[in-house]
């Protein structure tokens, strides 16, 4: 006999990425399952997980997501789990029988790929796709976003940008009709911490490596330290805010590099700090013309952008009717940007399925 099937909805999902994020969302998975069946009355079901390292699997009456992610951390192969061998991501997407893809990938700051194919095969497919990834969202927004109407899902991407920070949601659903003007803000975690550990005393290779040794910084900071990850989140938001396509190489961008103590220290003395910031601008003359940079800048305590340290980020958003608005994060975490994805998959089966509460 077939077994019962729940008395609601239940959608598969595959997790495309098993590194912190993806495993953070299996562990949120697991712990919300209760509540997302109460209110808003709704199950999820992990049909595929696909690591870079590890193996993937597939399983489509679900996967043990606590097993597997005790495989995952005893260095164990994930193919062990799975029904049938995957070869390669390709053969992940078309086999994995998900409603929902998510992609959590490690990003191309150059082309968005293979994170962007790996997005358009999933759309193409009738899939849901969610993603981590501001690649994918730099480089082809509009069609990925053309591609998902046309097949009647749904592309989000909340946590792209500060993590779980709803930056999308309320640019999507809370300003309407709203013409985006500018934005400024600190949006690389990893330089915010560690301009806030020089502050404290550190040289910049000594606040590195801490940010290395916590998990923040890549083994090679250098897309970080030289403003390629903070490049990239500006011209995302400049692509979907403001709705003029940016390149990051199209970003004015210096990094933090030339921050030396003695810099620290001088502003220090007068009463200010060496911040990040990413800034972009509407051009009054040409509303399809955009002026973007990131650069350090010193602030002054009159500045909301001042007390803004260690890992937290902010952005404000200034527009024609609301004024500006801002929005601050603080110390992020995996668990943070996988809470991101999480509402991206509620609100993607709720548009689909409106008879779902909220």
């Amino acid at each position: 006999m077939s077994p019962t099937p729940p008395p609601y909805p239940l959608y598969k999902l595959a997790l495309l990425g098993f590194g912190n994020v993806g495993q953070a969302l299996a562990e949120l998975l697991l712990e919300k399952e209760t509540d997302l069946i109460k209110d808003p009355g709704l199950g999820f079901l992990v049909v595929g997980i696909a690591s870079g390292s590890h193996g993937k699997a597939i399983n489509p009456r679900g996967l043990p997501v606590q097993q597997v992610l005790e495989a995952y951390r005893e260095g164990r192969s994930l193919d062990e789990f799975s029904s049938f061998p995957i070869t390669n991501n390709q053969e992940f997407i078309e086999k994995c029988g998900a409603d929902a893809l998510v992609e959590a990938s490690p990003v191309n700051y150059q082309t968005g790929q293979p994170a962007l194919d790996y997005l358009r095969q999933a759309l193409a497919a009738g899939k849901h796709a969610i993603t981590a990834n501001k690649g994918p969202v730099v480089y082809a927004y509009r069609e990925l976003t053309d591609l998902a109407k046309r097949k009647g899902v749904s592309f989000y991407f909340e946590s792209t940008v500060m993590d779980g920070a709803p930056v999308f949601s309320i640019a999507r659903s809370g300003l309407p009709g709203a013409l985006v003007s500018k934005f400024s803000g600190i949006l690389n975690s990893t330089t915010n911490l560690i301009l806030t550990r020089m502050e404290e005393g550190e040289t910049q290779d000594e606040a590195i490596l801490y940010a290395q040794s916590i998990g923040i910084a890549e083994t090679d900071p250098s897309g970080d330290v030289d403003g390629w990850d903070a490049a990239v989140k500006v011209a995302a938001l400049v692509t979907v805010l403001m709705d003029i396509p940016l390149t990051p190489e199209q970003v004015e961008r210096n990094g933090i590099r030339g921050i030396t103590p003695d810099m620290i220290q001088d502003a220090r003395e007068n009463n200010q700090r060496w911040k990040l910031v990413c800034i972009a601008k509407r051009n009054p003359d040409n509303l399809q013309g955009v002026t973007a940079a990131v650069q350090p800048q010193l602030v002054s305590p009159s500045s909301h952008l001042y007390n803004v340290s260690g890992t937290s980020a902010i952005l404000e958003i200034s527009s024609d009717v609301l004024g500006k608005l801002s929005l601050i994060e603080e110390n992020p975490s995996p668990r943070t940007t996988a809470y991101g994805i999480l509402a991206d998959l509620l609100n993607a089966f709720k548009d689909r399925f409106p008879t779902i509460r909220y």
